[in-house]
């Protein structure tokens, strides 16, 4: 028996007093402040020295990564948005009007994801359309890197916020 409660506190069901989602929500804005179209930071970081291997090595795998996720959304786009739109629904649902504090928490996760995926398929379509090369691509990839990361501190202040005010308004504090 004694087992059974220690695994139900390990696994506990309130989102923003369990350490496992904090360390979900840092895990999160971790990688999604280090991918940018599919380019870690790192070669974005050794291409801004706008060596030749380097700088050749992110425009390929910028190019390939735009075309990639063009065409995944000219196929399977909608079926996406679509996808993202009930889901993000049925979060706001349940948090909002039915106070689950699981989907409270994964909507404070996946609202601004939802907003830096839209700022990558914007990147994307506007590099598909138009491609930039060297210093251009390089300035590109760092202004939309800074809006993520805004995006991402201010998505994990609001979440530290309100999830500081749903544990001590929810009474369990241990």
């Amino acid at each position: 028996m004694n087992s059974t409660i220690a695994l139900l506190r390990l696994l506990d069901v309130q989102t923003f007093a369990s350490v496992w989602y904090w360390l979900a929500v840092i895990v999160t804005w971790a990688v999604a402040s280090n991918w940018l179209l599919g380019v870690p930071f790192d070669m974005l970081y050794r291409a801004r020295k706008l060596d030749a291997p380097e700088l050749a090595d992110l425009e390929k795998l910028v190019d390939v990564n735009v075309r990639r996720i063009v065409e995944i959304d000219t196929f399977l786009g909608v079926i996406i948005a679509a996808m993202i739109a009930f889901c993000l629904t049925m979060l706001v649902l349940l948090g909002v009007f039915y106070h689950v504090e699981m989907a409270q928490g994964l909507l404070a996760l996946a609202a601004p994801l939802t907003l830096i995926l839209v700022m990558n398929m914007r990147l994307a379509y506007q590099l598909h359309a138009n491609p930039l090369h060297g210093r251009e691509l390089v300035q590109r990839l760092f202004r939309v890197r800074l809006w993520t990361q805004v995006v991402s501190m201010i998505a994990l202040f609001f979440t530290s916020m309100y999830g500081m005010y749903a544990v001590i308004s929810s009474q369990h504090f241990f």
